[in-house]
């Protein structure tokens, strides 16, 4: 799809410095800019790029002023960056915008489903399922019986939701996410064997949460789990039965969250961070990658380290632990002199 100059500068309220019929139909970045391509700057350590940029159209702060001649035709907007961030939303819609049933694929004659449904070839769609208005689910997706999905969800291919579960309005969740498998609950037994706990509660997801690829959130024991409105979560990330996640708390990759664990709200949690199960996380909690937390922690506290310290203890103590093997050094070296001594 092309976009001119002036039907680009419309939609962002925009000046025109330029010919205003130039055609874009891609993005780029600046220093990549080639025919065709519609870039911006906001950051000034790349405006040199802009006097060198192949780019047809380049959007740029109202107070941008041309050193020397350009070859881009410019759009003059408040905030660069804002208003290419609305593009970006803007082009995502038009490259997502899928409607229709396609086949082969399985409706339940029970299930209820609103306006302007987008449904992929062999995906599943099982019994008394309800889905909201303009939702988008893509090949090969399943949704096991009594699923409720709300209005303007994403549903990538392979997502897989299980029975019971129930995802709010807004969401997106990208390609190999799984929703509801059951949580890791199993008794020991006096010969060393396990028999299994079953899992007979559900996952409920709050609204404009968004899911990356490969995650996956186990059912409750009993009641929910519990995604709560705004999460954002990473790729690759496992969270167990009966969890809690506050309020626009982010996630990156491969934190692993034990069973019955609440996180609060507005959490910043770094990739590869190991939480313990039954602990309380308070709200505006940050920890960095790969802690390991085995504790309660108090709102607005910054962990790092395994096990994980106060973050400021932390780099204190890392200074002595690189200076470690010269520490041990003159420690034997003063033993040795006191030995000598006497």
């Amino acid at each position: 799809m092309k976009f001119t100059a002036a039907q680009i500068a419309e939609i962002l309220e925009g000046e025109i410095e330029g010919n205003p019929e130039a055609k874009v139909s891609e993005l780029s970045k600046i220093e990549e800019g080639e025919e065709g391509s519609l870039t911006f700057l906001s950051n000034p350590k790349y405006t040199s790029y802009i006097y060198k940029t192949n780019a047809s159209v380049t959007i740029v702060n109202h107070d941008f002023k041309a050193e020397q001649p350009v070859n881009t035709t410019l759009i003059k907007v408040k905030d660069a960056y804002k208003a290419f961030s609305t593009l970006l939303e803007y082009y995502n819609q038009v490259k997502l915008s899928k409607s229709g049933i396609e086949n082969p694929s399985y409706i339940d004659e029970n299930v209820k489903y609103g306006e302007a449904l987008y449904l992929g070839a062999f995906a599943y769609i099982g019994k008394n399922v309800e889905i909201g208005d303009r939702v988008k689910i893509y090949p090969n997706a399943y949704l096991g019986d009594n699923v409720k999905v709300g209005d303007d969800v994403v549903i990538f291919p392979g997502v897989k939701i299980y029975s019971e579960c129930v995802i709010g309005s807004n969401c997106f969740l990208h390609s190999g996410v799984i929703v509801g498998a059951d949580g890791f609950g199993f008794s020991p037994g006096d010969d060393g064997t396990y028999s299994k706990v079953p899992q007979i509660g559900n996952v409920i997801i709050e609204d404009q949460v968004e899911i990356g690829a490969g995650t996956t959130i186990d059912r409750a024991t009993l009641g929910s789990t519990i995604i709560r409105k705004g999460v954002k979560l990473d790729n690759q990330i496992q969270i167990a039965h009966n969890v809690e996640i506050g309020e626009n708390t982010a996630i990156a990759a491969q934190t692993g969250i034990a069973g019955s664990t609440k996180i609060g709200k507005n959490c910043l949690i770094g990739g590869q961070v190991g939480i313990a199960g039954h602990l309380t996380i308070g709200d505006r909690v940050s920890i960095q990658a790969q802690s390991g937390i085995g504790r309660n922690v108090e709102d607005g506290e910054k962990l790092q380290g395994t096990p994980a310290l106060g973050y400021h203890d932390y780099n204190k103590s890392y200074i002595h632990f690189k200076n470690l093997p010269k520490t041990v050094d003159l420690i034997h070296q003063l033993k040795k002199k006191i030995d000598k001594d006497g």
